[in-house]
């Protein structure tokens, strides 16, 4: 669950990063970087989800 945990920190610092650039500078491909980390991070919240639910079970 650590992993897991870093993974999505990385993924929203990345997601940050790429939105700013989009916002601030109207960078597309900054925009399309970060619509790609939203992807991410919802796919690891998911997953995060699934394992804390599994983990309070036990």
């Amino acid at each position: 669950m650590r992993e897991l945990v870093e993974q999505l920190k990385e993924q929203w610092a990345a997601f940050v990063e790429n939105a700013d650039l989009q916002v601030e500078k109207n960078n597309k491909a900054a925009g399309m970087r970060a619509r790609k980390a939203s992807l991410e991070v919802e796919k690891l919240m998911k997953a995060f989800r699934k394992a804390s639910l599994e983990d309070s079970k036990k």
